[in-house]
């Protein structure tokens, strides 16, 4: 049974990636169309709601205790080709939050490193060598003064192994953005990963929205250029950021800018300037992407606002039932 007493209050189950037998290969995390199958029995069916009936029952007030939806981050290729069919077949309709930059053939990066560290090394901890090989670095008293940040992640985030904590820590804190993604290319370069080939088989192209939205799937906002920390931003520079993904988005739908009205906060960040940015927005729905309270953020309860909505990680849900 999927509810009990840590989880009986409404939220949403977030996916990511799904691996099959051709195109899209296994990698962390991900799952095949028949563990999404036992899964959503798993939770049951009848428990989950379209994100169109979940999104009015939220404005009024009437979500019961055992209901969910589904929802997808990153407009990865991978949802359209294996988890849509499923969702069809099974007339759910479900939340697809986006990220846009990628429509202007500028992808965060993000997806291509995950393919090639998935696929070019034989398991993640080789790849974590070599990454620090390369660096060449001494990060030893960086993870020490950060024990404390890596045991509460290692918390919040059970899914993942001290090993992955200390790499995002590296990746968000200890380096900046180009000095990861210069790492990265160094990498690529090594293996002769030709990552640009790859841009059509790792994201949606614009018509992979549009028929998600033609079948009655809800789009919603994800930021524009998907940074990691988006809390570190300023005000302006996060307000860029919603405000360039609210009209590409209403620009590729054809729909007017006031119909778009959901979002997930991208790796779980925000802070008050996100808050008040996307209520100017007029986004009347938002998730983040734990199940707890998080006190940093001073918040009263799970559910904590309206753009502070719990959502389950299926990889959590997938251990469970394994």
């Amino acid at each position: 049974m999927y509810f009990n007493k840590n989880n009986k209050f409404y939220h949403g189950i977030m996916f990511h990636h799904f691996h099959d037998d051709g195109i899209h290969t296994k990698g962390q995390g991900s799952i095949d169309k028949d563990d999404f199958y036992k899964m959503i029995n798993f939770i049951g069916r009848n428990n989950i709601l379209d994100a169109d009936v979940f999104f009015e029952k939220f404005r009024n007030n009437k979500l019961k205790e055992n209901e969910v939806c589904i929802t997808f981050d990153d407009a990865i290729k991978c949802q359209i080709d294996i988890a849509l069919p499923v969702l069809e077949e099974l007339k759910i309709k479900s939340f697809f939050f986006v990220y846009t930059s990628i429509f202007e053939g500028k992808p965060d990066n993000l997806e291509f490193f995950r393919y090639f560290r998935m696929n070019y090394f034989k398991n993640i901890n080789e790849f974590y060598n070599n990454f620090y090989k390369v660096l060449d670095r001494d990060l030893k008293s960086f993870f020490e003064k950060n024990s404390n940040n890596i045991q509460k992640t290692k918390i919040k985030f059970p899914m993942y192994s001290i090993e992955d904590i200390k790499f995002r820590l590296v990746r968000d804190i200890f380096l900046t953005k180009v000095q990861y993604e210069e790492t990265m290319f160094l990498m690529f370069k090594d293996k002769k990963f030709e990552y640009k080939d790859f841009s059509k088989k790792l994201f949606f192209q614009k018509r992979d929205l549009q028929t998600l939205n033609n079948l009655g799937h809800l789009i919603g906002l994800h930021s524009h250029n998907h940074p990691t920390l988006l809390e570190k931003l300023n005000y302006d520079e996060q307000k860029n950021e919603y405000e360039k993904n609210l009209s590409s988005i209403s620009s590729i739908l054809d729909k007017p800018k006031n119909e778009i009205r959901y979002m997930s906060h991208p790796c779980g960040s925000y802070n008050a300037d996100t808050l008040e940015i996307l209520k100017e927005l007029g986004i009347e729905l938002g998730f983040k992407q734990i199940m707890t309270i998080e006190q940093e953020k001073e918040m009263k309860k799970v559910n904590n606002s309206f753009l502070e909505i719990a959502r389950e990680d299926h990889a959590k849900i997938y251990k469970r039932m394994n």
